[in-house]
């Protein structure tokens, strides 16, 4: 029977992450301290250092990017639509398509 993964919670991620930057232990250390692989110790550390920035950066420019990024999102989905519909209507109309849904 295969073991369910664990979810690790954020605040513990950052426990690991901030323990690891200090350097008072070495990796493997704190990874047995805290009951995690010692690679996911490195990666937590590694997502810590490249995502800081956005921790000191203005909610005004997270704002505008998560709109941008969403009005991108549904010009996708309504070109994705379209394309769904012309398919569907072409091969209803070859017959490799049934009507009935």
């Amino acid at each position: 029977m295969r073991c369910k993964r664990r979810n690790h919670l954020p605040g513990l991620k950052a426990k690991v992450a901030l323990a690891a930057i200090k350097g008072d232990k070495m990796l493997a250390e704190l990874a047995e301290q805290f009951d995690v692989h010692q690679n996911q110790t490195q990666d937590w550390k590694k997502q810590l250092l490249d995502q800081a920035d956005s921790v000191f950066g203005s909610s005004q420019e997270r704002k505008t990017a998560d709109e941008a990024q969403l009005n991108d999102l549904h010009a996708k989905i309504g070109e994705l639509t379209l394309e769904n519909d012309f398919l569907e209507g072409a091969l209803t109309k070859a017959g490799l398509l049934s009507a009935k849904r």
